[in-house]
């Protein structure tokens, strides 16, 4: 955060290539984890030359190039899009936009605060593994009925024994019911950084679901014996059919054609 504020003042105060002009609003952006999110810079009409952003950890690579396919990248005027998120985008952004208005080359700044969440479904008994103790995480907070308790605190450490700390990730040993919830993540001015939602996966459920797609394949595995074995049974019956009537047909005209005898000629009157 300290990192943040000086490079704040030095793009506020810092002369390069014409006047800077400084933007003091801090636009709150949300994003889901993997996601994308997109920081607008609302400067129209203008020759936009080119952008710049900055993050919790330093400069961010911005690709220039309409179209281009990296992670981060400019598109329309001046916006910039984030893709893939993650829980280390977190945090205060600022982008600086370098324009030419009247013949006279200016930058102005953008502050943004970018709040990632996430949704995560664990089964009972399993560790589970959050990947948000950056260092600009100053705590975290689980909600309960008597409202937000601490679980981690950078100076403190850990609140509870069924928790462990791994460089920047927050392990819960073996998830519970207990530890389904919402957590969040909160810098040292109180901004939430990051939410993620627990909730509890079962094994009973679990292995419910299991058997149904066993079930489930299993009468879809019948489904296309029968859809493959029917149309050569009924081929067969109509062969079978067919020929029956065939060979009643010749055996009943069998007697009519069979030794046919001739009349009896008349007697010599004479």
């Amino acid at each position: 955060m300290f990192f943040s504020l000086l490079l704040l003042f030095g793009l506020i105060y810092h002369s390069h290539s014409g006047q800077y002009l400084s933007g003091n609003k801090n636009l709150p952006v949300t994003g889901k984890r993997e996601g994308n999110v997109t920081l607008q810079c609302e400067i129209d009409d203008k020759q936009i030359l080119r952008v710049e952003l900055f993050g919790e950890s330093g400069p961010i690579d911005v690709c220039q190039t309409e179209g281009c396919s990296e992670r981060v990248s400019k598109t329309a005027a001046c916006d910039v899009l984030i893709k893939n998120l993650s829980f280390s985008d977190a945090g205060t952004h600022i982008l600086r936009v370098f324009y030419r208005n009247n013949q006279t080359n200016l930058a102005q700044n953008k502050i943004y605060q970018i709040h990632i969440y996430d949704e995560i479904t664990v089964k009972t008994g399993k560790p589970i593994k959050l990947h948000v103790l950056m260092s600009f995480a100053h705590k975290v907070e689980k909600n309960s009925s008597e409202g937000w308790k601490k679980v981690w605190e950078r100076r403190h450490g850990l609140w509870s024994d069924r928790m462990n700390v791994s460089e920047e990730d927050l392990i819960i040993k073996a998830f519970t019911d207990n530890d389904a919830g919402t957590y969040r993540v909160l810098d040292y001015n109180g901004e939430t950084l990051i939410t993620v939602n627990l909730t509890e996966s079962s094994s009973e459920s679990t292995n419910k679901q299991d058997d149904e797609d066993k079930t489930g394949h299993a009468i879809s595995h019948w489904h296309r014996i029968v859809l493959g074995v029917c149309p050569g049974i009924l081929v067969m019956i109509v062969i079978a059919f067919l020929t029956w009537r065939y060979w009643c047909r010749d055996y009943t005209q069998a007697p009519a054609q069979e030794n046919p005898e001739s009349p009896e000629e008349p007697e010599d009157l004479l």
